[in-house]
């Protein structure tokens, strides 16, 4: 399949594995760029640019195909070293960055000058298009139903999408829900030019972490997502859990007296104890409602392959049977 997307990164499908905490390191990078994909490796989960670098060489010891890095840029008093982040980024020859969080405008001039494409997260229309005034790519346009941070508007891609096609110029793929042919061949219809897929890819094969949290998502249904911290204005989508429940409990107890210290102990420092010793009552980790079309766990290949060649059929067969040619 051709899209903006798949020429714009040189990929042979319109699929984009996201940045995702703990998850997205080199071994499921590789399995989704070998598939024909867009691998990210998490650049943060990566402790320090050094960390970072190794990771990037360890992904190019496993594919020779394109893959790229998340950014996502905190709002923290304490920074992280983000040029030092993006110099390994330049230094490894990896020239796809999806960025996330904040405006990336102050990193763009030296990514742009080692010649990256930039493809920036964005929950609005607003801030699609801002991304696209500084001279991003490509967006990825996130719906209320993605896991993790939705933004504070609450609209869904049914809505969403067709409004991002009618305000950008530059391609989007569709973020948040997405799952399987359906999901790419309805975004394609709205507008979108490829999906991307976070919750999808843990289920897989080659996602390196704990099996409890793979068998977690299949056997949740689409009304097991929470969302927390929207007294904070941080709304992030998590799978509810013990963590989860006594996290919802003291939001309505304290209300607008809530502060972050209050529940520091369900989501801070969380994801190690989640995602590689499977501990599920940890503390709050990111998922979407998607979780409720996962029902299996395929090698990357094997769901992309299946995506690939049910979207065709959907094309052929279901859309175009139902044209009358007469």
């Amino acid at each position: 399949m051709k899209t903006r997307i798949t020429e714009l990164f040189n990929i042979q499908h319109p699929i984009i594995q996201g940045g995702m905490h703990y998850v997205a390191f080199a071994e499921l990078a590789s399995a989704v760029s070998n598939a024909g994909g867009l691998g990210i490796i998490t650049g943060l989960t990566q402790k320090t640019p050094e960390d970072l670098s190794q990771e990037i060489a360890r992904c190019r010891e496993m594919t020779d195909k394109p893959f790229g890095v998340n950014l996502t840029f905190l709002p923290t008093v304490t920074s992280p070293d983000y040029p030092g982040y993006i110099k390994a980024i330049i230094k490894g020859n990896v020239k796809i960055v999806e960025t996330a969080g904040r405006n990336p405008q102050a990193y763009l001039p030296v990514m742009k000058d080692a010649g990256i494409k930039v493809i920036h997260k964005c929950t609005s229309v607003r801030h699609a298009q801002k991304a696209e005034s500084i001279g991003c790519d490509a967006v990825s346009v996130d719906g209320f139903e993605c896991g993790g941070h939705p933004g504070e508007d609450d609209i869904p891609n049914m809505i969403l999408l067709p409004r991002a096609a009618e305000e950008l110029k530059i391609p989007f793929v569709a973020s948040g829900g997405m799952a399987d042919a359906r999901s790419l061949v309805a975004s394609l219809a709205l507008g979108a030019e490829g999906i991307n897929m976070g919750t999808r890819f843990i289920a897989t094969k080659e996602a390196p972490v704990h099996e409890n949290v793979k068998q977690a998502i299949v056997s949740a249904t689409e009304l097991d997502t929470r969302l927390i911290m929207r007294p904070l204005q941080n709304t992030e989508r998590v799978l509810r859990n013990i963590a989860v429940d006594r996290l919802l409990e003291k939001e309505s107890s304290l209300g607008k007296d809530l502060k972050f210290e209050d529940i520091i102990e369900e989501v801070a420092g969380v994801y190690p104890k989640i995602m590689m010793e499977g501990a599920m009552d940890a503390g709050a980790w990111s998922c979407g409602m998607v979780a409720g079309l996962i029902h299996d766990i395929p090698t990357c290949e094997t769901l992309i392959n299946r995506i690939m060649s049910e979207a065709e059929m959907l094309i052929r067969n279901r859309l175009a049977g139902m044209i009358n040619l007469n």
